[in-house]
């Protein structure tokens, strides 16, 4: 029997919306289990300098109802290798947005070290939570 390979990402999923679906989506074609890691509401305010609009309950619920998504975990930190190595991923999938930062060319490293690999999916490039709410603000 061939070994399942278990996907991870994460993400604040705050306003969920289409481009938050595609990178779910696409995550789950690209695995047989699928864990995402929600950010806490603190988390978020502290490198978004913002409090999310929606609470960290109800993001959980959001993501459990997805049928791409297998489970949801709470995301406390932003260490992804820790969190890699925690959850025994097979894989860790990122919007293309990072791709080429300090961050994710470090953690690339030291994700082939564990045998993690690191996926980048295209980003839905015409929305993002910001934007939204910008224009709510207008």
């Amino acid at each position: 029997m061939a070994k399942k390979i278990i996907g991870y990402t994460t993400g604040a999923f705050d306003l969920f919306h289409i481009g938050h679906l595609n990178l779910l989506r696409k995550c789950k074609l690209n695995c047989d289990y699928l864990i995402v890691g929600v950010s806490t509401d603190e988390l978020i305010e502290s490198y978004k300098n913002n409090k999310p609009s929606i609470t960290l309950n109800d993001r959980v619920e959001i993501l459990k109802s997805i049928r791409y998504v297998d489970k949801v975990v709470v995301q406390y930190d932003r260490d992804k290798l820790e969190a890699a190595k925690k959850i025994k991923c097979d894989v860790m999938f990122v919007g293309s947005d990072w791709k080429g930062s300090e961050i994710f060319t470090k953690l690339e490293v030291e994700l082939k070290k564990i045998k993690v690999d690191l996926k980048f999916f295209e980003y839905t490039k015409r929305i993002s939570t910001t934007q939204i709410k910008k224009d709510i603000k207008k």
